[in-house]
């Protein structure tokens, strides 16, 4: 839609149906010179390469042109300076630093940006970000703000655009002589600018650190855009961008093109090789690429996080459509994700009053907003990503459409000839009110209901319809038998001014509305009131019941009951002082509270679709989107509020992946033979679904995991509930036997659910039928993850890139058993420890060493996290000497101190498999399982 016919009728309509004044807020004047930072001036800079060596995700070149200037830190963030503000500003004191003048490192996205607002407003500036809460791990690291929201207009301290940091970078690029690498590091950080300064006066762009920069990490186009501020939202993994390398980082492999690490960079990741320097300034104009490409002027941030949303509607089953008035699109968020995005189906249909239907599946929606007369089109199609399946219904005018369930079960939509002004009687009964069957995806034949454009709904005993457009007008009926009966018209409301109504649909027949400041609200509510300031609500009757007052500063517009019937929630849009519907609000009138669902320039009508028991033709409660399915177990009344929550909004992405094993362990429990449990390496190498009949397995490795890790999830959930196990593969991950530690060390004591398991001794005494249910039922993050996943058995393949450098990099000092050989011999003794719990059970045990990159050989490593290659083959002799004392344990080493016969097609990287060697190793794992001499005579 033309930005100015969009203004220009979006004027129309609040000459209709609102009123709204001016406010201004001072500006901050210019900064000449902000100290510890440096002028950038406007410039060109490239982001990515069309090298075939970088990662997907850093390809192709693309040209960034910034059309301003912009200051950046001459150095990263130090201990001291963080400590100094975070004392005067509250913020939390990590207490990790042996140095002030040390780049503060282990940060979260999160407290980069908290400490970038905390700065500004000691300083008596403008911030850069918006949140309404914070929440923080038990090391006080911010792990997630509620509503954040970066305002690139605000002239602020924040961090860097990765435009922004490339450009500075890019000038004066010398990482052999002016950084800290693993070639001069010690493999630890190092005094900021202790290594000299480049070109332009900046330290440590490369090495010493990764930085956060502030975008989401999207994907680059062969063009060139203007002002670009990265991805709109962070997509399906939430992945953020980091920039520069670290101590560890070798000066040959520092570059400015990478983006990330070796795993996915979430807003709450942190690590000690990941810090930050602030920029300050504003970005005018700024431009977001979506995942299509398509060149973005604003955006809309979801705002309220799916838990706080559930405290409203009992649900994480949640959708929310509405019109971008800006585009002209259907957008729509889906709160079952817990990782918030906006989707827009791009077409040229103008798109008005979306209405979700009762599945939740399809979106209805007309050509014609409310109050301006004329012809209008009505459509259907899929809720999805392209809105397919678009079906158009054949009748000269449909306006408003509204879902509803008939008694008989059929799915119907009723709408209207016109949604004009209805303040003229004559005007009024020249439109009609229909309803149209919608099964299999397409129409049936529209059924006249009554005259009159009764748009705002139909109770679900038929005996009340109401509509707004001028007039609040009810049609009241004398019998329930039939929709088109007799039927007595009303005007409530005294005849003053009001528009937006709804009918409830919890059988309570209220009719909410808003108005324009008339007599009839006043008097209700005791005081003067602008238009569109307060929400009101009607009984059956059009007496007034409730006032929800809209907050402060705005007023309400497009107000809609939501489809949650049992607890009545409405949603709207609130418009600023200047007139722009900038936020959709869900309202509760249970305590006349409301909360921000998102935020953007110009959001339209909106519809909160609510998943939701619903009575089907027998009368009987059912749910409208889950299944009931036969559970094992005992009958136990589970809370709600844990039972199955393995994971919760801002939660890390490995704590997503456990919440989706941990579904398929209650799912497959009994029917499981083989479980699979390691790290990353086993995660994305071992397919269960190739390890055949008799057996069944299951993958529950994941990424970041240690063996500690692994014998946690053995001893508490595997061997105590599968009922059926016959086989354990646990990876041994020689060169990971430095780590004592594991997720569940302290991440997991943030979530609900594994606390709750853990104070019912992990239900090892008896397991409630409806923990799967629970589980399932619980929040996620991205469905693509769960598809994979749940799909999968486990399993995540990844790229054939190779394995990557002729002399791969290593991770710290190879000489750690050495030096301290206590880690490997305590991951050694829990090896011995799982052998003994499984010696008179049955089960057997495979070791599992994965393969790593030939080209260890050539460094003094055995692998990507070290061992002396010298010392290795006596420890890999002692882990396979465990079948000596454990003849049911059985060590397979796959990599046979590199040489072995995974080619580098086979590769994903200098120490994990692709699909093609994940295939190689998995059919190699079964034909060992096969030859087990394995009981499956009994059941245990």
């Amino acid at each position: 839609m033309n930005r100015f016919l969009a203004i220009y009728l979006s004027s129309l309509l609040l000459l209709a149906c609102s009123n709204s004044t001016q406010e201004y807020m001072e500006e901050t004047t210019d900064v000449p010179e902000i100290d510890g930072m440096i002028l950038v001036h406007a410039g060109t800079a490239t982001l990515g390469s069309n090298d075939s060596k970088y990662r997907t995700s850093e390809r192709p070149a693309m040209k960034v042109i910034l059309d301003y200037d912009f200051y950046l830190g001459k150095h990263e963030v130090t201990c001291g300076e963080y400590s100094e503000i975070a004392t005067k500003m509250s913020l939390k004191d990590f207490g990790n630093c042996d140095g002030d003048s040390l780049p503060l490192a282990d940060i979260t996205y999160y407290d980069a940006a908290l400490f970038a607002n905390a700065k500004g407003k000691l300083e008596n500036r403008d911030t850069a970000y918006t949140y309404s809460k914070a929440a923080f791990d038990s090391e006080g690291h911010c792990t997630y703000l509620e509503s954040f929201a970066f305002h690139p207009e605000a002239k602020a301290y924040r961090l860097p655009t990765e435009a922004e940091w490339v450009l500075a970078a890019s000038q004066g690029w010398n990482p052999e002589s002016k950084s800290w690498n693993a070639d001069n590091s010690g493999f630890r950080t190092h005094d900021v600018c202790s290594i000299g300064k480049d070109t332009l006066g900046f330290c440590d762009l490369a090495g010493n650190v990764k930085e956060w920069v502030n975008d989401w990490a999207g994907s680059f186009r062969d063009t060139s855009v203007t002002n670009y501020l990265g991805a709109p939202d962070g997509g399906d993994l939430g992945e953020r961008v980091l920039k520069g390398g670290y101590f560890s980082d070798r000066a040959s492999e520092l570059n400015i093109v990478a983006r990330g690490d070796e795993y996915t960079v979430e807003a709450s990741s942190h690590a000690d090789r990941i810090g930050f320097r602030l920029a300050f300034g504003a970005i005018p104009n700024p431009v977001w690429l979506d995942a299509s490409g398509n060149v973005k002027g604003s955006i809309v941030t979801p705002l309220s996080n799916v838990a706080t949303l559930k405290s409203y509607t009992g649900t994480y089953n949640m959708l929310l459509a509405f019109r971008n008035d800006v585009s002209g699109n259907l957008a729509y968020i889906d709160y079952g994700e817990g990782n918030l995005s906006e989707t827009e189906i791009d077409d040229t249909l103008e798109v008005y009053h979306p209405d979700i239907s009762p599945d939740g599946k399809l979106v209805a929606f007309c050509t014609k907003p409310e109050g301006v007369s004329g012809k209008s089109s009505l459509y259907v199609r899929d809720l999805n990503a392209e809105g397919t399946n678009l079906k158009k219904l054949d009748v000269e005018s449909a306006a408003i459409p509204r879902w509803r369930v008939l008694r008989n079960g059929d799915t119907v939509i009723v709408y209207v000839t016109d949604a004009g002004n209805n303040k003229d009687e004559a005007a009024f009964k020249n439109s009609s009110t229909w309803q149209v069957k919608f099964a299999g995806g397409k129409f049936g034949t529209p059924e006249k209901l009554f005259d009159g454009a009764f748009h705002g709904g139909i109770s679900e005993d038929n005996m009340l319809a109401v509509t707004g457009a001028r007039l609040l007008r009810a049609r009241i009926a004398d019998s329930a038998s039939t929709l088109t009966g007799k039927a007595a018209n009303a005007i409530w409301y005294d005849t003053a001014q009001a528009c937006n109504a709804s009918l409830a649909q919890d059988g309570s027949k209220r009719t909410l509305f808003l108005d324009f400041g008339g007599k009839p609200g006043r008097t209700f509510a005791g005081e003067n009131y602008a238009t569109h300031e307060r929400i009101l609500i009607a009984d059956s009757n059009g007496k007034l019941q409730q006032t929800i007052k809209a907050p402060a500063g705005f007023t309400f517009d497009h107000s809609e009951w939501a489809s949650d019937g049992e607890t009545s929630n409405i949603v709207a849009t609130i418009t600023n002082t200047d007139g722009a519907h900038t936020k959709i609000v869900l309202a509760s009138p249970s305590d006349s509270s409301t909360i921000e669902l998102a935020e953007g320039d110009e959001l339209w009508h909106p519809c909160l679709w609510v998943e939701r028991k619903v009575k089907g033709p027998a009368g009987s409660e059912d749910s409208s989107q889950t299944t009931e399915t036969p559970e094992a177990g005992i009958d136990f009344e589970l809370d709600p509020d844990s039972a199955g929550i393995y994971y919760t909004v801002g939660g890390s992405e490995d704590a997503e992946k456990f919440r989706y094993k941990m579904q398929l362990l209650w799912q497959y429990r009994d029917s499981a033979t083989v479980v699979i449990l390691g790290s990353s390496r086993t995660f994305h190498s071992v397919i269960p679904e190739l390890i055949r009949k008799p057996h069944f397995a299951l993958n529950m490795a994941n990424d970041h995991n240690t063996l500690i890790g692994s014998f946690f999830l053995f001893k508490n959930y595997v061997l105590p509930h599968f009922s059926n196990l016959k086989c354990i593969v646990v990876e041994a991950g020689m060169d990971r036997l430095k780590y004592l530690d594991s997720f569940w060390d302290s991440e997991a004591w943030t979530y609900p659910g594994w606390v709750y398991d853990q104070s019912h001794d992990y239900w090892k005494d008896v397991i409630p039928k409806k923990m799967l249910k629970a589980t399932e039922q619980s929040l996620g993050k991205s469905k693509t993850m769960k598809e994979t996943i749940l799909q999968t058995r486990g399993y995540k393949s990844q790229k054939n890139r190779g394995w990557g450098d002729s002399i791969p990099s290593v991770n710290g000092d190879s000489s750690w058993h050495v030096n301290d050989p206590t880690p490997f011999n305590e991951n050694l003794e829990l090896l011995k420890e799982i052998a003994r719990l499984t010696a008179d059970k049955g089960i057997r045990v495979i070791i599992l060493e994965p393969p790593q990159s030939p080209s260890f050989r050539n460094t003094g490593a055995y692998g990507k996290n070290g061992i002396l290659r010298s010392e290795a083959p006596a420890l890999l002799e002692s882990i396979q000497n465990i079948s000596q004392d454990y003849p049911h344990v059985v060590f397979m080493d796959e990599n046979k101190m590199g040489e072995h016969d995974y080619t580098d097609d086979m590769a994903y990287d200098r120490d994990h498999l692709g699909s093609l060697g994940a295939e190689k190793i998995s059919r190699r794992l079964d034909s060992l399982i096969q030859t087990l001499d394995i009981d499956f005579s009994s059941k245990e």
